[in-house]
């Protein structure tokens, strides 16, 4: 991924940020029989000491993905959209996608049986959080521990990470708010981090 400047995303707690308010990664490894990639959720460790993350795979993804043999690539995808010229003056012709991602590498460490189902429960209490009628797992644990065995969870202590948040640095104040006003009606979220990026505008 390119991560030139002005686009490049540094601070760990804008990765952070991401990962909680999107957390549907898609996990890349390189096996012996090649790429592998797959997708699943992924549930930031508050707790620990930099970034690290929680997630499962459903079996045998676990054995797909050689899972703890060596290090695999998570990518996160945030808000992205087209940006049209026609949001441009007349004399930009060029479209562009604007968008927030991060890639974040490490060697997976993978959890034991009562690691995984409270992984499981903290993940399913997450995306629950501010539901109308938000369930638990512990409302049914036996079902949901029986359930839990055909998943692999795991545990990344993230070691590098590159991110990019390209949201039209590049453009002028008038531009800037042009682009903004037409996601407003096409992606609201793309545009409040617009709004966030530039200071309101």
């Amino acid at each position: 991924m390119r991560t030139e400047p002005p686009y490049r995303m540094d601070d760990p707690e804008e990765v952070r940020r991401l990962v909680r308010r999107h957390p549907w990664a898609t996990l890349v490894s390189a096996t012996e029989a090649g790429l592998v990639a797959s997708h699943y959720p992924v549930l930031l460790d508050e707790a620990a000491d930099g970034l690290a993350l929680f997630s499962h795979v459903g079996r045998p993804d676990e054995e797909r993905h050689e899972l703890g043999r060596h290090e695999v690539l998570v990518v996160v995808q945030g808000p992205q959209h087209y940006v049209s010229p026609s949001w441009y003056p007349p004399e930009q012709v060029v479209p562009t996608w604007n968008h927030v991602t991060v890639h974040l590498w490490g060697t997976p460490r993978l959890l034991g049986p009562e690691e995984n189902w409270a992984a499981l429960a903290a993940l399913t209490d997450h995306l629950e959080a501010g539901r109308p009628g938000a369930r638990r797992l512990a409302e049914d644990e036996a079902g949901t521990r029986a359930l839990a065995r055909g998943t692999v969870g795991f545990h990344l202590r993230v070691d590098r990470f590159e991110g990019r948040a390209k949201l039209s640095q590049d453009k002028a104040p008038e531009v800037v708010r042009s682009v903004v006003e037409h996601l407003d009606g096409l992606d609201p979220a793309l545009a409040a981090e617009m709004r966030r990026h530039h200071g309101g505008r």
